[in-house]
């Protein structure tokens, strides 16, 4: 679709937009313009003239219709795990009454954290009660403060019913909390039809702004000027400027905001979300299920040897097919130095994400041939793939 936008290294097949989006040719002129005119020319000034203040809210406005948001509902910045610690915070404040945060045993491990960290400094005697995912509906009750859940699961790419667990959670007086991590730019989000209070997610991943690049925050609308922020920053003061000895928070979305925002990585995501200026969601999302179903098929006819642990139906299946091998971490290391870049999750997962903006079914068949060699002809066994003896997570 806009393979030509983005610089990708020539021999090089790039399946893991899902961890990192590669570069927008577009963002390298952002940020150099950023850079040599705004912060050289206009030094300080540019917070007015250049409109780095605003950047927070003008980008989470732009990004707000690729997650079914209303307007003013989303704010950009800081790191996807403050914005969880502060939607988290809020949902428990909502909920006094309350001692149960509950989650899948699936979810991402930094959410998990968080929620531990969180609970240690409310002084409450609260429980963060893990489930198998496809038990998180029947958990619900009226002792669950929190839902907090991850539409995509990170390791399998199996996808929770948004809908009907937010109405779920609703019906027993549960405040609902979506990571769309793996969701925002890969397949359709409605935020205003399935009705959560918050939700948080990051740009780095399929809506490529780079390494850092800040995350964003949504509340629902009619909880805007009520959600009391439990990190209470500057940028979200209703005078920010006054210098005011106490805190009051800026109206709506804006008491979101914690610290001083990333203008140089705000510049390559407002570069990044230009390419979306004519892109429909629901196009890639057609084109991902096709891709995904092509790699699918010819993976299991040529290398019998991996087994599928994503949802086979693609309606329940993210952007992403990942496969168990017990030699998986050295067949992703063999695939990158072969020129395919795919993922490894401990302790066999090989994970491989599937973006239509710059993937075509004849990478997808490129890629298919290059892992049924390196599977089948045992390169992967080579000394120079083992897996080292102090093990990391990452293959790549």
């Amino acid at each position: 679709m806009k393979k030509n936008q983005f610089h990708l290294p020539d021999g090089v097949i790039y399946l893991d937009g899902n961890s990192l989006g590669p570069l927008p040719k577009a963002a390298i002129e952002r940020i150099q313009k950023t850079v040599v005119d705004e912060w050289g020319d206009m030094l300080i000034t540019a917070w007015n003239s250049a409109g780095w203040f605003q950047q927070p809210n003008v980008l989470g406005n732009r990004l707000a219709p690729l997650i079914g948001a209303a307007t003013d509902t989303v704010v950009l910045g800081d790191t996807l795990s403050i914005k969880v610690f502060q939607a988290l915070a809020a949902g428990l404040q909502m909920r006094p009454d309350r001692n149960v945060i509950l989650s899948d045993k699936g979810n991402f491990p930094t959410d998990l954290y968080i929620a531990e960290g969180l609970i240690k400094l409310t002084g409450r005697d609260i429980q963060l009660k893990l489930v198998e995912p496809e038990e998180v509906a029947d958990s619900l009750d009226e002792g669950v403060a929190v839902m907090m859940l991850t539409e995509v699961d990170y390791k399998t790419g199996r996808m929770h019913s948004m809908s009907e667990l937010t109405r779920k959670a609703h019906s027993v007086g549960a405040v609902a909390l979506w990571d769309l991590a793996h969701s925002a730019g890969a397949i359709p989000v409605d935020l205003q039809g399935c009705n959560p209070e918050f939700a948080v997610g990051c740009t780095y991943k399929y809506l490529n702004a780079g390494p850092g690049a800040p995350a964003f925050i949504y509340t629902r609308p009619d909880l805007g000027d009520i959600v009391e922020p439990a990190l209470c920053g500057w940028m979200g003061h209703a005078s920010p400027f006054a210098f005011d000895k106490g805190y009051k928070p800026a109206p709506s979305i804006s008491r979101m905001r914690v610290g001083t925002p990333p203008v140089l990585q705000m510049a390559a995501l407002d570069a990044a979300l230009d390419i979306w200026d004519d892109v429909s969601i629901d196009d890639v999302r057609k084109k991902s299920i096709e891709l995904s179903e092509l790699f699918i098929k010819e993976i299991e006819l040529r290398c019998p040897q991996l087994r599928l642990i994503s949802p086979r139906d693609s309606k329940m299946r993210g952007s992403q097919v990942s496969f168990t091998w017990d030699n998986g971490f050295e067949a992703i290391k063999a695939l990158a130095a072969n020129g395919v870049i795919g993922d490894f999750r401990a302790p066999d997962v090989m994970r491989f994400g599937f973006t239509p903006l710059y993937l075509d079914e004849h990478d997808v068949m490129k890629a298919i041939i290059i892992i049924e060699k390196i599977i089948n002809e045992n390169i992967w066994a080579q000394e120079q793939f083992k897996r080292p003896s102090s093990l990391g997570g990452r293959a790549t």
